[in-house]
């Protein structure tokens, strides 16, 4: 029985199916992921957000395979060859290359030189001989040389009916299933160099020399790999079988092509025509086709295995502690070009800006420090942020002199990454916020405002620039634009968004809106003034039903004239909660906040046919929290003194530093030497760690120690587990890379302590 495309996604989500269908529904209507999983309940069962992305995946890869499954029927009905037996087949393909593969026989092609056998009267010639190895190919031969069909003796006439069997070969789907699927589990992936390249391709050094199975080659390993083949740095192959077995051996996959069509050397007087007959089809079609399509195989899975990663950091990124409404003084760091400075207040509006020069070549420490302490005292700043880039740590080691001179300012300073800020100063947004504002000015207002509330601030960037994954170029772009936009509309959904104080970029994120009625929507602000309440949404231009439905619940009103306008009770559900305060007694004031009474109210007493025990229960503890924040409580790490560059390091320090990326090898720390550490997977937890980002996410502030040091290659090799002793420095004369291969084409070098720790990614 075929099934249907919600059976399917409800067996691979582990659901019901009346679930899918309520989502898909939902889905199809209009209503946003975050819509639905927050105020939608009751017709999904409960379906939370990550399910519903993966089932809206799903659901678009299933309805392009539906539309590609109804074009190839439709194509190969026009031919007259669709047989009931094939419709059979690519009505139950489950894969779109399933599908490809028993369409490729029928698939409109050029003139092949297999079609050109066929004109010629070949194909008779190559059935007979593959139906019955007993003929002899010569004397078969003679029967069908014709000069006005171009075929002038017993070798063309060879020739053609060998090209007619190599493409009947390529074109058997179950055939490329089984030789797909035994490549895919026996075959390795093989890098060499490119001749000449050692030296400009010396990043790559780890793969000069590589083998390993396909099927294990890691995410990041194959995107390492799949650059440098792209730079012409590497060249890549796919090994199959032992290739120090003498000439003549039969390659695996020949054996499996002759196996499917019955030919075998039993001394038959066509055997070894059909034999070599195979050997051309491997070598000349389905070897390099094979080899193609499992590369793709590989980048695919990889590119999927990278958006994810890229996807969860950003998403721990987004959601990181806000340091709250207070005024901050941003200062972006820079030696020759200066300091700039940028102080906001509260609600991040831009206040003050300046230049100062305290590092070479001008050195003008004193003056800046008394710049600095003058904005904050004007503005009453409490808070001063820096940026991770250039300079960095003397700016730092300047902000901590600051503090210590003017301790009646109460000041904090904290470093955040400024990864991203020159993209938000060069965008159009910026240069609307600020059309007078010099460009690097900017960067230092983004850096402030990041550190008063990341998720306002970076939506603002394109996510690829905000700097928390690898090889975010090489991948698919639409694929992760689409991943990190999911990210994105999550993140601010989870939060909510003060609609009075939110920018265009934060509001075209809430659901429901788009770009243009988030533009309409600060506009009308400025024009109207601040929003009292969320009825007063629909009176913004293009704002209709079906937006108010889907954006309302996720926009906050502080301040205004019903308290529920500031929490995420949907204003659909204002009744029911009217209904609890009736049968309570109580002033809907009296109730918000008060955990106690609310602890007594049974949920199910308040259930009807519209709103179910999920979203009774969702509003009490709404009640109890009003607009309750899902992000974590502010703090900062402290970078040490006097470690500000690689030289500083020794093994056996122990740091603090910030969680900066997770990858599935580990974690990258930010200690403050404008270079992170890497903490690999083994050395996370004193026990097994099989998921990194079940140990760590970016931003967290963590201990670790230096194991090893390689200036000449900027690595740092750190560890979580503060007992773990680093190598003697004897141990340490040679650090390779980072990822060793389980298998050289070389004997391995000695290895020092980071080289050791490094090298457990190949396990």
């Amino acid at each position: 029985m075929i099934k249907s495309i919600t059976q399917r996604i409800a067996e691979e989500l582990g659901v019901r199916e009346n679930q899918v269908s309520a989502a898909v529904q939902l889905l199809d209507d209009g209503s946003t992921v975050p819509f639905v999983s927050r105020y939608r309940k009751e017709a999904t069962g409960g379906l939370d957000d990550t399910q519903l992305r993966n089932l809206e995946e799903r659901l678009r890869y299933l309805r392009e395979l539906e539309a590609r499954r109804t074009a190839i029927l439709g194509s190969i009905a026009e031919q007259g060859k669709l047989t009931p037996e094939l419709e059979a087949a690519l009505q139950g393909a489950e894969t779109k290359m399933t599908l490809e593969d028993l369409y490729l026989p029928y698939k409109p092609k050029r003139r092949t030189k297999a079609q050109i056998a066929r004109e010629a009267g070949l194909e008779p010639l190559a059935l007979a001989l593959l139906g019955n190895p007993k003929l002899d190919p010569e004397q078969s031969a003679l029967a069908y040389i014709s000069a006005e069909l171009g075929v002038p003796d017993t070798k063309a006439a060879l020739d053609g009916a060998r090209y007619i069997l190599m493409e009947k070969f390529a074109e058997d789907g179950e055939l490329l299933g089984e030789l797909r699927e035994h490549l895919w589990r026996e075959a390795s992936l093989k890098s060499t160099l490119e001749e000449g390249k050692a030296e400009e391709g010396a990043k790559f050094s780890d793969y000069f020399a590589y083998r390993e199975l396909i099927r294990n080659v890691p995410s990041h390993r194959a995107l390492a790999l799949l650059r440098g083949r792209n730079e012409g740095i590497l060249h890549l192959a796919l090994v199959a079988g032992d290739e120090d077995a003498p000439r003549n051996t039969p390659h695996p996959c020949e054996s499996t092509i002759a196996r499917r069509f019955g030919i075998a050397d039993l001394q038959r007087a066509a055997d070894r025509w059909l034999l070599e007959v195979v050997r051309f089809a491997w070598k000349v079609k389905l070897s390099t086709h094979l080899e193609a399509e499992l590369v793709t195989r590989l980048r695919e899975a990889a590119e999927a295995e990278a958006i994810k990663v890229f996807a969860r950091n950003l998403h721990d990124l987004l959601l990181a502690a806000p340091a709250g409404p207070k005024a901050v003084i941003g200062l972006d760091p820079g030696l020759r070009t200066g300091v700039k400075v940028a102080v906001v207040d509260a609600t991040g509006k831009l206040l003050d800006t300046a230049t100062i020069y305290p590092h070479v070549p001008r050195n003008d420490w004193d003056r800046s420090i008394a710049v600095l302490a003058a904005l904050a005292k004007k503005h009453g700043a409490l808070l001063v942020s820096i940026g991770n880039g250039t300079a960095s740590r003397e700016t730092d080691k300047l902000a901590a002199e600051l503090m210590q001179r003017h301790p009646e300012l109460n000041l904090q300073k904290v470093v955040v990454s400024e990864a991203g800020a020159s993209v938000y100063s060069a965008s159009e947004f910026a240069a609307n916020e600020f059309p007078e504002l010099d460009v690097s000015l900017r960067g230092a207002v983004s850096i402030a405002r990041r550190l008063q509330d990341p998720l306002a601030e970076l939506v603002k960037i394109d996510p690829k620039a905000i700097g928390v994954g690898q090889y975010q170029h090489d991948v698919n772009q639409s694929e992760l634009a689409r991943g990190l936009g999911a990210v994105v509309e999550d993140c601010v959904n989870a939060v909510g968004v003060d609609v009075n104080t939110a920018s265009e970029p934060l509001l075209e994120r809430v659901s429901g809106l788009s770009s243009a009625l988030a533009r309409n929507i600060v506009e009308f602000r400025n024009s109207n003034g601040a929003f009292t309440s969320r009825a007063e949404l629909k009176r913004v231009p293009r704002l209709g039903d079906k937006a108010f439905e889907q954006a309302a619940g996720f926009l906050r009103i502080a301040g205004g004239a019903n308290p529920l306008d500031a929490s995420g009770v949907h204003p659909e559900a204002y009744p029911l909660v009217q209904r609890i305060l009736d049968a309570s007694g109580r002033e809907l004031r009296q109730v918000i906040g008060d955990s106690a009474f609310l602890k007594t109210l049974d949920a199910r007493k308040f259930t009807d046919d519209k709103f179910g025990l999920p979203t009774v229960t969702d509003i009490l503890r709404e009640l109890d929290k009003p607009g309750r924040d899902p992000r974590p409580e502010f703090k900062t790490g402290v970078f040490q003194d006097g470690i500000e560059s690689l030289k500083d390091l020794q093994p056996g320090m122990v740091l603090e530093g910030a969680v900066t990326n997770v990858t599935n090898f580990g974690a990258f720390v930010d200690i403050g030497v404008h270079q992170d550490g890497l903490v690999h997977i083994s050395a996370l937890a004193d026990k097994f760690v099989k998921d990194p980002h079940s140990v760590v996410k970016a931003g967290d502030i963590v201990k670790v120690k230096v194991l090893e040091v390689d200036e000449k290659r900027r690595r740092i090799a750190l560890t979580m587990r503060l007992s773990e002793q680093p190598a003697a420095p004897a141990a340490r004369s040679e650090v390779r890379r980072d990822s060793k291969p389980p298998r050289r084409e070389t004997p391995a070098q000695p290895q020092g302590a980071m080289a050791a720790a490094l090298a457990k990614l190949r396990r």
